[in-house]
């Protein structure tokens, strides 16, 4: 049954959703996203401009957060006692012997995580995409850093990606729309202490405008992205991807429209999709093609929930392969405190960054890379709030004292480092909690291997020793993945790549049998690189993915 009003139904707004969709209509393809959580208006919905912004947080309206549970975590182990996770007022924050599940930090709705990122705009390292054939690791992307490149261009012209004239790695075939943000002061006081001890700490590039752009204002450096951006200088994708495609006149946006499942056919195509609308009707169409961008944890989950007698182990899972290969954020972050009032509360919270250690081979000892950033917005220190709880201490005249002297002198560095794919991590259905139309939940099973605790010892070391470097003398507490599941980014768990016995879609994100069915979004990285961020790599990814579909309609292969 064809949806006489579409053409292609994409699951999820998201980097890859919101984008595809984009990149689709403006071709004048007829695209219908059916996203799960709300949409978010930037200039009603954001808390900035109130009193209470920051015990607010990021505004979560019912329904974008999605419900996941998890299987028991591993042991600790005492020689690790160093990459425990604590703070001067609480001490030790997991006290048992085991690592705990926090959260897995996502937004369901119309951008997805897009909408509380801090905007990282990266391209992935060109060695992180072989792996397998340099380290026996991971495995190898089925296409190189210079096919994708154009499509890098591509994203950032549109979201007006804010980046430095020079990168030795990875090659440019244009420049960055606009100039680097200029760094804070606090992280002109890192770079200091990254030259000391002979490392490099420039600009980062940035989904945040450093200049007029496509009608939004420039950054006012409130160091505040992950609340929600209320100027629309921060380039989340629906105020870029997304209301470009609803501007051609060619998309169609239904928000609080969840999809519980895709329907395979006997003729190795997908034939419908079933979903509960906004009022909880069950609904169904079809489409000449589907494409699922729901993230790692969600999109193996609508797979394996869609099996039916022409895919008994779930759709695209002819291999085994979906909720395989699950990687997670690998992080660290040591906050201190400086003896110079560093107004380190404002400032693009990732205005900089250290990527000395990217490259897969650049840690001694261990395979794959981190990187090294500011933290202050990441453990939210951006306020006198949270520094009167966390810094200042003591109550009254006394605590008025202390917040006074201290606020705005906290520094902070953190890491995020690659994950390798291991048999421990996965995501798969859990057989027990279900979600409010009775389906089962996805379940995290997350493992980290030995590589990844020496590679987190490296990156706890090393943000020591620049917070050292920077004049820190007291560190005040310490968050890191050893003991807390605690993942921002992930991805893995539909590897793309060449052999489809190894694999869920091929190097244009297609599966291998149900010919009008994609996935793009994270869950198909072959390897997580060295802590770039991937929202613009699943972005190019996208653009790149939807000029193949055009021209599959175009030989009526769709």
């Amino acid at each position: 049954m064809a949806d006489v009003e579409h053409d292609v139904v994409i699951v999820g707004s998201g980097a890859g959703g919101g984008t595809l969709a984009w990149a689709l209509s403006r071709h004048g393809i007829r695209v219908l996203v059916l996203e799960a959580g709300p949409q978010y208006d930037p200039l009603k919905d954001y808390r900035l401009a109130r009193d209470d912004w920051e015990q607010s947080g990021f505004p979560f309206k019912p329904g974008s957060k999605g419900r996941y549970s998890f299987a028991p975590l591993q042991p600790l182990e005492p020689r690790y006692e160093t990459l425990r996770t604590w703070t001067r007022s609480r001490g030790k924050i997991v006290s048992d012997d085991r690592r705990q599940a926090s959260a897995y930090h996502h937004v369901r709705g119309v951008g997805g995580s897009t909408l509380h990122f801090t905007g990282e705009a990266h391209r992935m390292h060109p060695g992180a995409m072989n792996m397998r054939t340099r380290f026996g690791v991971a495995a190898d992307w089925p296409l190189d850093y210079a096919e994708l490149e154009p499509y890098y261009c591509e994203a950032e012209r549109l979201i007006g990606v804010a980046g430095p004239a020079t990168d030795q790695v990875r090659t440019r075939s244009e420049p960055y729309p606009l100039p680097p943000h200029q760094l804070s002061y606090a992280s002109q006081q890192l770079q200091k202490g990254c030259r000391k001890l002979g490392l490099d700490w420039g600009p980062n590039s940035l989904a945040a405008l450093s200049a007029p752009y496509d009608g939004r204002p420039p950054c006012n450096y409130c160091a505040n992205c992950s609340r929600g951006c209320p100027r629309l200088d921060k380039g989340s994708v629906d105020i870029t991807f997304i209301r470009k495609a609803l501007a051609s006149g060619f998309c169609t946006l239904r928000p609080e429209s969840t999809v519980t499942r895709v329907v395979a056919g006997a003729d190795d195509r997908v034939a419908a999709v079933h979903y509960l609308d906004a009022g909880g009707h069950a609904r169904k169409l079809g489409a000449r093609a589907v494409v699922i961008a729901a993230g790692a944890v969600e999109t193996p989950r609508l797979l394996l929930l869609s099996e039916n007698k022409h895919a008994p182990d779930g759709l695209a899972n002819d291999s085994g392969q979906v909720g395989r290969h699950f990687m997670e954020t690998v992080f660290w972050a040591s906050t201190g405190l400086h003896p110079e009032p560093l107004g380190s509360h404002r400032g693009h919270p990732s205005d900089s960054i250290c990527w000395d250690f990217n490259a897969p081979d650049a840690i001694p000892g261990v395979v794959g890379g981190c990187r090294f950033s500011p933290t202050i917005g990441e453990v939210d220190l951006t306020g006198p709030a949270n520094y009167a709880y966390r810094v200042a201490g003591g109550w009254g005249k006394a605590g008025k004292v202390a917040l006074r002297k201290v606020f705005g002198r906290v520094l902070s560095v953190g890491a995020i480092g690659e994950n390798l794919p291991n048999p421990g991590s996965f995501v798969d259905l859990d057989p027990e909690e279900k979600d409010a139309a009775g389906l089962p939940l996805a379940r995290i099973h997350s493992h980290l291997a030995a590589t990844e605790v020496r590679r987190l010892e490296f990156m706890a070391r090393t943000c020591r020793e620049i917070l050292e470097a920077a004049g820190v003398g007291e560190i005040l507490e310490e968050y890191g993945s050893y003991d807390t599941f605690s993942a921002t980014h992930v991805f893995g768990t539909c590897r793309m790549g060449n052999d489809a016995r190894q694999s869920v879609v091929d190097r244009y994100c297609r599966s291998h049998r149900w010919r009008n069915l994609f996935v793009v979004d994270a869950s198909v990285f072959p390897s997580s690189g060295g802590g770039e961020s991937p929202s613009l790599t699943i972005e190019a990814l996208a653009i790149r993915t939807a000029d193949h579909m055009r021209e599959l309609m175009q030989r009526r292969e769709l």
